[in-house]
Parts: structure tokens; sequence; C-alpha cells
């Protein structure tokens, strides 16, 4: 569980690339592009540009470079050839990255075109939970401080917390110890300490926390057909506080 500094050091190198795999969406205007396209698009420049390994491809059986998640999907959505983007569409793109051994994991919802308020808006107090329970993170510190943070910030905006799926561990593996709640009481959990690298990856919905997963056995929605919104950042415990090990070149750590 606990990272040594040169297996941190060696995880940075890992989000600083899938950082840059998010510069290369950026670019992108999305709208009438299908997320097979951009899965393909992201496999090929993990691998080809970056000379790295699209984590998530073979992983539990999933066969694709990334987790398209527009609209209503909560999560774990699978690219396909006839799922388009639309304007006014959100889309949660869910990417990991392995290079020298150790993998980074990391999601952003992307506004395609012209989006009503109501979804700007969502996506934006999103954002904001995440930052809300990386900025709790540092020493002494309990994982039930991150949760409540994230759970307080989405209730007093209106929206509600996903409570089946959550934040992990991670390494040299996709999932490991500990699971990172998104709700929860603060000073409880497991204490916090240097050395500790795990994703937090709030997902957000409009209406009722209750999700349900299609006959896919993959795609996670909302139960009541309300958006969904979702970021996440791979993040170690340092001596006194937090890393982003997957800061985004857009992006500036919260104080």
């Amino acid at each position: 569980m606990i990272k040594q500094p040169e297996e941190v050091a060696l995880m940075a190198e890992s989000g600083r690339l899938l950082a840059n795999v998010f510069g290369y969406l950026d670019q992108l205007s999305l709208i009438g592009m299908s997320t097979m396209q951009v899965n393909d698009l992201v496999d090929s420049y993990i691998v080809n540009d970056l000379k790295a390994r699209p984590a998530s491809k073979g992983q539990y059986g999933f066969a694709y470079a990334l987790n398209s998640s527009p609209n209503k999907v909560v999560c774990h959505g699978v690219p396909s050839e006839s799922d388009i983007l639309r304007n006014g569409d959100i889309v949660n793109f869910d990417i990991t990255l392995e290079k020298h051994g150790f993998i980074a994991d990391s999601s952003k919802t992307y506004l395609v075109g012209d989006v009503s308020p109501a979804a700007r808006r969502l996506v934006q107090v999103t954002y904001e939970a995440l930052w809300k329970g990386i900025k709790v993170v540092r020493p002494g510190a309990r994982l039930g401080d991150i949760g409540h943070a994230i759970e307080r910030h989405a209730q007093r905006n209106g929206y509600s917390v996903v409570r089946e799926y959550c934040g992990h561990g991670i390494g040299r593996e996709m999932h490991e110890d500990p699971q990172v709640l998104h709700w929860g009481k603060p000073n409880t959990g497991m204490l916090l300490r240097e050395g500790m690298v795990f994703t937090i990856e709030p997902m957000i919905n409009q209406g009722h926390h209750a999700v349900e997963t299609e006959d896919d056995g993959w795609t996670v929605v909302t139960m009541d057909g309300k958006l969904s919104a979702q970021f996440e950042h791979t993040v170690a415990v340092t001596r006194d506080g937090v890393q982003v090990l997957t800061l985004r070149p857009d992006e500036r750590p919260a104080r």
C-alpha cells in the first residue's frame, strides 16, 4: 500500500503522460464524433506517441483504451461507433495509462458544444467536489474526511453522490487498497500516511444517487435518467500534504 519515493516518482511520470492525453483530447471539437473514434485516437496516441500502454485494455475483459460515459451514463460506458456525440452533450472520458510498470488513472467530463446552464453547473460543481476532496489529503487525515468534503459540497448544491463506486489505491495494479468513498463522516476511516497513492473520482448526479447497470454488463446509468458527471485524479500523500500525479497542463493545484 505504501509506495517508496522512487515508486511515486515513476507514478508521477505515468501521471504526466496521462495528463498529456487529456491535453490531446482538449484539441478535439468532439461534435459529430463517435465515442469509438475518440477511443481509437486515444489508443493510438498512448501507444505510438507516448510509448505507453492503455492500462484498461484487457483489464477484467474490457477491450478498449477508455470508458466513455455521456449524459445519464455514470461510469464504465463502452465506446461504440453508433454512440455519436451531439451538440449539448456532456461526456466523461476515463483513461488509464501504464509506463514503467506503474499505472495512473484520471477522468474528465467534457462539454460538447453549446451545453445547457444546468448541465454546465453540474459539471462545474463536480469538478469543485473533486478538489474539495483533494484539499483534505495529508498525513494524519482520514479517508472519511475526503468523502465528507465531497458529499457536503455536492449536497449543498442540490446534487447527490453515487455510492456504489469509489476511488481506489493504485500502483502496479489498477485497483489496490484502500477503497476511497466519496461520502462519509469526518474523522473516520483509514489514517492517511505518506506514500499512499490512490484515486479520488466522485460521480455526482443531477437527481437521485440510485444507479443501475445496463444489459452489456458494463454501462452504469442513473436510474432516474438525469445527468451525471465525474472527474478523477490520482494523488499521492506527501510528507506535508498531497501531490496530484495526473494534474493537467490547464490546471493549478487548489489552495
